[in-house]
């Protein structure tokens, strides 16, 4: 995935993110400040924060937050956001996934919500978020997720006719391998159901693709379709996709 393709995508939507219902009002933003039960004096990272919904959930828990991301634009819908919300503990500054501008043992948390299937190098974000963690401290991804086979290739074909800065979903088994790999204790993994809402989601799109996701969401393979489970409902087609949330202790 060319970064300069995510950066142009997100930096065109990025108004977007400040109301869009996964990132700013999904069930897996309480769920992970649940499981991962945040303490007064830590430091945090937050990686790809976009909007800066991950960050502020967190930041009347912890003593200071770094949201960051690779998107100017983002940065600024971000930095808007902490002040019109009165945040005072959250910096909201440039960072990139896979190559960290911080010194070894920085944060007791790192934190990353929906945007890995958009990382080039998985792998390369788990090792940098590795060393930025402190002995002890906590990695909490939440990302979609696919199945491990051909329904998942679908998926992510899917998505990334949607959005060009798509990369791939991980299945549950590949995150569960790289937690492993990366040298972090498991501590916690769960699926969540997230219901999506076609027409929002292929907003962006003019009515002649919007007609070719919609053919493709109906009439995929089997087991895409078992996974995606298309249905009607009064004037909308809804759809549901999973998000894997996965806590880990260096």
């Amino acid at each position: 995935m060319d970064k300069r393709l995510v950066q142009e995508q997100f930096g065109v939507n990025a108004r977007e993110y400040v109301t869009s219902r996964p990132h700013a009002k999904g069930a897996s933003l309480q769920r992970l400040v649940e499981v991962v039960r945040p303490q007064p004096h830590w430091h945090a990272l937050d990686i790809a924060t976009a909007a800066g919904h991950t960050a502020f959930a967190f930041a009347p828990h912890v003593a200071h937050v770094h949201a960051t991301d690779i998107t100017a634009q983002m940065l600024t819908v971000a930095r808007e956001q902490a002040e019109a919300r009165g945040i005072a503990n959250v910096t909201v500054e440039y960072a990139d996934a896979d190559n960290l501008p911080y010194p070894d043992g920085r944060f007791d948390l790192l934190t990353c919500r929906i945007a890995p299937h958009h990382f080039p190098d998985v792998d390369a974000f788990l090792r940098e978020s590795v060393r930025v963690l402190r002995p002890g401290g906590i990695l909490a991804v939440v990302d979609n997720v696919v199945p491990a086979d051909v329904a998942g290739d679908f998926v992510n074909a899917f998505e990334k006719l949607r959005d060009p800065s798509h990369g791939r979903c991980l299945s549950i088994e590949e995150w569960l391998d790289g937690y492993t790999n990366a040298g972090l204790e498991l501590l916690h993994n769960e699926v969540l159901e997230k219901q999506m809402v076609f027409e929002n989601w292929a907003a962006r799109h003019d009515p002649v693709m919007q007609s070719y996701l919609q053919a493709l969401l109906w009439h995929g393979p089997p087991a895409a379709q078992a996974f995606l489970n298309p249905l009607k409902q009064d004037d909308q087609t809804l759809f549901h996709l999973q998000e894997g949330l996965f806590t880990g202790r260096k």
